[in-house]
């Protein structure tokens, strides 16, 4: 088992980084996909933990809530990545509801477990239809699904949570001309 007091700090240090790089304002999407077991060390799927995905999230929500951004953690794939949200978020955004409730170590896993039980509204949505502004991948989640469809890696100070590979990504609005673009002349 990792330290979960660095977890923690290394969790709030990368959601305040990515929140800066990414230029984040109040409502935007951040989505999390974490495997806990890649945290501690093990394979993803392995070696759930409740207690690290706790300090994963204890680590990142007060650095969204003072920002205002919102938070949609993801599933794994046998709730189909679905994404814990609180309902107010689901509203807002228009997301369609799912009936699941995430569970550690059969459909959901920790980081989704851990969510949906200390959000105050929590609800199952079916995907973020893109929506998402930025995120971090904990473990090799695969969350790029859920960032709007340009998306744009986004490298901070740290390159690991606990044990596991991380990557950032935040989303870039879609470039249609300007210095690089090349045309064809018969349509100019």
């Amino acid at each position: 088992m990792v330290n979960l007091d660095l977890v923690k700090r290394q969790s709030a240090r990368a959601a305040a980084e990515l929140c800066e790089a990414a230029r984040l304002k109040p409502g935007d999407l951040f989505v999390v996909g974490c495997s806990s077991s890649e945290v501690n060390g093990d394979r993803i799927g392995t070696a759930t933990s409740v207690e690290t995905a706790t300090a994963i999230y204890e680590g990142i929500m007060p650095e969204l809530e003072k920002r205002g951004v919102l938070l949609a953690g993801q599933c794994c794939e046998h709730l189909n990545r679905a994404l814990v949200v609180e309902a107010a978020t689901m509203e807002k955004y228009h997301l369609e509801q799912v009936n699941a409730i995430p569970q550690p170590n059969h459909a959901g896993g920790a980081f989704a477990t851990v969510c949906y039980s200390l959000m105050e509204n929590p609800v199952l949505v079916e995907s973020l239809q893109a929506r998402a502004y930025a995120g971090i991948d904990i473990g090799g989640t695969l969350i790029g699904m859920h960032i709007h469809p340009v998306v744009v890696p986004v490298r901070i100070s740290l390159r690991k949570i606990g044990k596991a590979a991380i990557s950032c990504a935040r989303r870039r609005i879609p470039y249609t001309g300007g210095s690089r673009a090349v045309y064809e002349e018969k349509y100019l």
